[in-house]
C-alpha cells in the first residue's frame, strides 16, 4: 500500500524502557512520526489512534497494537496518508512484532532495526522492568496535556526529559507521560458518584459568592463524569463571573484528585440570597 516510506524499528522486551526512549532514537533517525502502542505520533503530538494501553485486558492490548481490527488500522493508514509520512519508527517487543505491525499497516519491510540494549544499559533495563512490575506504569512518548483527555480513569504524571548529546551538541529534551492503566498489576479501581459531588459540594463552602448547592447530578460515562449542579448565589456578586470561577476550581480539583477527566460541568444559578452567613 505505502512504497515509499522509509521504516526503523525500535524493538525491546516489555517494560524496559522502549517508549521512555523512542523519541531520543527516533530524534538520532530524523524521524518524525512513531507508531507505538497503536498510537501515530507526530513529533509530540498524537495524530491518530487509541492508545491499547487503554484496553481492558491484556489480549485486547496485543490486538490494538498489531491493529487486527480493520476501523483502527484504517484510521492510522489514512493519516499516514494525510502527513505525507517519508519516515517511521514502529515501537514493538520481537522482530516479529514490528514486521506484523508493518505488514498490517500496508507499509514497506523494515530496513533498519534499533534494539533496546543498543541505548539502554542493563542496569537501567533492570530498573525500568522492575517499576513496570512492581507499580504498573507505562511511558507514552507524548506530554500528558496531549493524552490526558483520552485517558480519563488513569492515573497520570508528567516525566520530562533533558539530556546532553556531547559537548556541541544540541540536548534532548522532551516530556512523557506516565500511566497505570485499568488492568495494571495493582488491578482495577472505581470511583463512586458521590465523591464528585463531595468534591464540588466542598468547593462551594469555600467559596463567599455560594452560598450553598441546592442540587447536584453526576452521570459517569467511562470517559469522566458528566456534571450539573444548581446553586444560590449570594447577592451583590457578578454571578457569569462567580459561576465561571467555580466551574474552573471543580474541574480542576476532580481531575486533579480522581485522574478522571471532566466531560461537561454546568452550572446554574437558581437562586439569589442576600446573605451567605443569614443563609447558614
Amino acid at each position: 500500500m505505502f512504497k515509499n516510506i522509509k521504516v526503523y524499528a525500535f524493538v525491546g522486551p516489555s517494560g524496559t524502557g522502549k517508549s521512555y526512549r523512542a523519541q531520543m532514537v527516533a530524534g538520532e533517525k530524523n524521524v518524525h512520526f512513531i507508531i507505538d502502542d497503536g498510537l501515530l505520533i507526530k513529533d509530540n503530538q498524537v495524530v491518530a489512534g487509541e492508545s491499547a494501553k487503554k484496553a481492558s485486558t491484556k489480549i485486547e492490548t496485543v490486538k490494538k497494537a498489531l491493529f487486527l481490527h480493520d476501523n483502527e488500522k484504517i484510521v492510522i493508514q489514512r493519516a499516514i496518508k494525510k502527513y505525507n509520512v517519508k519516515q517511521i519508527l514502529i515501537l514493538g517487543t520481537s522482530d516479529g512484532m514490528v514486521e506484523k505491525i508493518a505488514e498490517n499497516l500496508g507499509l514497506p519491510k523494515i530496513s533498519e532495526t534499533i534494539y533496546i540494549n543498543d541505548v539502554a544499559t542493563e542496569e537501567e533495563m533492570k530498573t525500568a522492568r522492575k517499576i513496570r512490575v512492581t507499580e504498573g506504569k507505562h511511558v507514552i512518548p507524548v506530554p500528558t496535556f496531549e493524552i490526558k483527555k483520552d485517558f480519563s480513569g488513569y492515573l497520570l504524571d508528567p516525566l520530562q526529559i533533558f539530556k546532553s548529546k556531547g559537548k556541541g551538541e544540541k540536548p534532548y529534551i522532551s516530556e512523557k507521560s506516565i500511566i497505570r492503566p485499568t488492568f495494571s498489576y495493582l488491578g482495577k479501581f472505581t470511583i463512586s458518584d458521590s465523591v464528585f459531588r463531595q468534591i464540588a459540594e466542598y468547593q462551594a463552602e469555600r467559596m463567599p459568592e455560594i452560598s450553598k448547592v441546592l442540587r447536584t447530578r453526576v452521570q459517569n460515562n467511562g470517559e469522566g463524569p458528566i456534571i450539573y449542579m444548581e446553586v444560590a448565589v449570594v447577592y451583590g456578586y457578578n454571578i457569569p463571573a462567580c459561576l465561571k470561577t467555580f466551574k474552573a476550581k471543580i474541574i480542576k480539583e476532580v481531575e486533579n484528585l480522581t485522574a478522571m477527566n471532566v466531560v461537561k460541568l454546568d452550572v446554574i444559578a437558581k437562586q439569589i440570597i442576600f446573605s451567605k452567613m443569614e443563609e447558614k
